[in-house]
């Protein structure tokens, strides 16, 4: 079987009139800050404290501390399975952009960022729990994020992707609180000090499978590392401004939604274990309600499930067995 699906991607600007699209997944980072009472207080604060975190780290020839500022638009790929034009929407993630007032120029960033997937909610939250129902120990099924994975390599090697954005993707996630992660001696003058972790977390071999490979680094004045997925060569690839907007925008979002990690107010050691329950953290001033992101998951996954995975097993499946990685 040597057909390949059609992508089609458009991109929405995220600032502080943001609103989340119909099908936007609502647990996805930014569309959880748009909605309720403090949308727009939300999205203007999360937008300024991007800002504030660009300009500490890209420190030269700032003396002001008020030379950058970025921008982010929001690219949604979806996904035509059957050439007819009925698309189901498959990755949305965060393409930055870096605006120099100094220079009055505008400087492309990263797209990445952020990772948000229909099919990931479906193979965490639907496949992965009901395997380990009522099993003592945890597991992921055989060929777990298989098809997710060479979903993301088709988009990824398209010719769609080539003429839309220059450079492969660079995802920023939180490090896992289940693993031991030491500090190296290698440092970065913007990434930071490095860290190893003692074992693969789930997110990371099924990061691996979408063919990323992943490194963590603490940047400086942070408080714990992140997770940088990416492809290629991450400390040569990009400049030290592409970076720093990943940095600032990404580590905002981890203030917001895990302050006991990456708003504590002590950091990362030699040898460091994140927990979601360290009480020594502080609150951002922005409202998030990650219980209901946790329950939401579950309910897209299964729609997924249900609007995407069933309708379209058969021609999936043989497409996934065909696939040259």
């Amino acid at each position: 079987m040597n057909k390949e699906f059609a992508f089609s991607i458009k991109s929405i600007r995220f600032d502080e009139n943001y609103r989340p699209a119909d099908n936007t997944r609502i647990t996805t980072n930014f569309a959880n800050l748009a909605r309720g009472e403090s949308r727009q207080q939300n999205l203007r604060n999360t937008l300024k404290m991007i800002d504030n975190r660009f300009n500490s780290l890209a420190h030269w020839d700032n003396p002001n501390g008020d030379r950058y500022s970025v921008e982010l638009d929001i690219v949604s790929v979806d996904i035509d399975v059957e050439g007819n034009g009925s698309t189901f929407p498959t990755i949305e993630i965060l393409k930055t952009s870096i605006v120099d007032h100094k220079e009055n120029k505008c400087i492309e960033g990263i797209v990445g960022n952020n990772f948000s997937s229909y099919v990931r909610d479906y193979d965490f939250s639907v496949v992965l729990l009901e395997h380990n129902k009522n099993k003592n120990g945890f597991s992921a099924p055989e060929g777990f994020g298989d098809l997710h994975g060479k979903l993301f390599k088709a988009f990824v090697n398209s010719t769609l992707y080539q003429e839309n954005f220059n450079k492969s993707p660079v995802i920023c996630l939180s490090v896992s609180s289940s693993k031991v992660y030491h500090r190296t001696g290698n440092q970065h003058p913007v990434l930071g000090v490095e860290y190893q972790q003692n074992e693969f977390s789930p997110t990371d071999e099924y990061f691996a499978k979408m063919g990323l490979q992943v490194r963590y680094f603490m940047p400086p004045n942070s408080v714990a590392p992140l997770a940088f997925y990416f492809r290629g060569d991450l400390l040569s690839d990009y400049t030290n401004l592409e970076l720093i907007s990943t940095i600032s925008t990404m580590e905002t979002f981890q203030k917001i939604y895990r302050p006991e990690i990456y708003n504590a107010n002590s950091a990362a050691g030699m040898r460091y274990q994140p927990s979601l329950k360290n009480a020594d953290h502080s609150v951002t001033q922005i409202v998030y309600d990650r219980e209901e992101r946790s329950r939401l998951a579950v309910e897209q996954g299964r729609f997924t499930e249900e609007s995407f995975i069933k309708p379209y097993k058969v021609i999936l499946d043989q497409w996934a067995a065909s696939y040259a990685l």
